[in-house]
């Protein structure tokens, strides 16, 4: 009989293994000819849609355009078009369905309402053969292989990674990434290796045993990160996990914090981890347990990762919060890889 959490501690593990798979050439071509064809489009703005783990991918991704292409970029919501029978111009636009399985129809059917309105669809999924994919004009495989537990896990970065891989191509304006990128993006691998490598967040799992909620929180490129790591606590260890950009949190959450709320704040040695340092005193007046994820060296009590460009940093920052949440889960008595009431597979409309 297999241990609890043994498939979520397997996906976790090849993360590093996956980043190398996502960075060789042949993956790294087929997503630099997507990313031609999405710069020779010129879209004028970019809209996401996505549900889940997915959804804060997306949300990265909007980060990235926005930031990286100057273009306005936003998150649909899919019941506009599948519940009230909304029909919006996306002619300028380009539309993103970001999917693990790719098998949601809800995800599946705004694709097919933008690409009839004119848009240029494009599907991101680790299934080659899922609707989305028949929908979409364009795709991208995250080639993140099974994935055991249904928290995902490697799915998710494998995501993070290939739309920072076809937003940066983009950028580039013919899908190949500057030598200095891909060299840089080289290191990811083993930097991934070197933070899993790590038993502090074995070691803090025991702190939240007996916790009744928590808070996670960050700014920019970390905010999906904390609402990720929000997730699979909520997801394997049935713990209400509430997540909160750090502007956010001081314009009224912050009452809620005190010693007895643990908040886990992600931040990093950016400008989005610069502008965290004026929440964590915030946090620190209201005596809350704080707990600092990233590489940024403050704070009492931090989850150490490796120092990257901000933009590549929710791809390590993730990893100590999901060894969290398998710990924590497991100190909890449940079994992280088959969460109460969840399928690998949700099918909306």
């Amino acid at each position: 009989m297999t241990r609890p959490g043994a498939g979520m501690a397997a996906d976790i593990d090849e993360q590093p293994a996956g980043y190398e798979r996502l960075l060789s050439t042949e993956h790294a071509a087929a997503i630099a000819e997507v990313a031609a064809v999405v710069a020779e489009r010129r879209p004028r703005h970019v809209v996401f849609t996505a549900r889940g783990t997915s959804d804060h991918a997306a949300l990265y991704a909007a980060y990235l355009t926005e930031i990286r292409l100057g273009l306005p970029a936003g998150l649909a919501s899919p019941s506009a078009i599948t519940v009230f029978g909304a029909r919006p111009d996306l002619s300028d636009a380009l539309v993103v369905g970001v999917s693990q399985s790719g098998g949601s129809p809800d995800l599946a059917e705004v694709l097919r309402v933008a690409r009839a309105s004119g848009a240029l669809t494009l599907a991101v999924t680790n299934n080659p053969g899922s609707p989305l994919v028949e929908t979409a004009e364009l795709s991208v495989d995250i080639a993140a292989g099974h994935e055991r537990a249904v928290a995902a896990t490697k799915t998710y970065t494998a995501e993070l990674l290939a739309l920072l891989m076809l937003i940066e191509g983009v950028r580039a304006g013919d899908g190949v990434l500057p030598a200095e990128e891909r060299a840089a993006l080289s290191r990811l691998p083993e930097l991934a290796a070197q933070t899993l490598a790590d038993d502090t967040p074995a070691r803090l799992a025991p702190r939240y045993r007996f916790a009744a909620q928590l808070v996670t929180t960050g700014r920019g490129y970390a905010y999906p990160t904390a609402r990720e790591a929000a997730l699979k606590l909520m997801e394997t260890s049935y713990l209400p996990a509430l997540a909160f950009s750090g502007a956010d949190l001081l314009h009224g959450p912050l009452a809620m914090t005190d010693p007895d709320v643990p908040v886990l704040a992600v931040v990093g040695s950016g400008p989005g981890g610069t502008s965290m340092r004026e929440v964590l005193p915030r946090l620190g007046e209201r005596r809350a347990d704080v707990v600092v994820v990233g590489s940024a060296e403050v704070g009492e009590t931090r989850m150490a990762v490796p120092e990257v460009d901000e933009r590549y940093a929710p791809l390590l920052d993730i990893l100590p919060l999901q060894r969290l949440a398998l710990s924590l889960a497991l100190a909890r008595g449940e079994d992280p890889d088959a969460p109460r009431g969840l399928k690998k597979v949700t099918a909306t409309m």
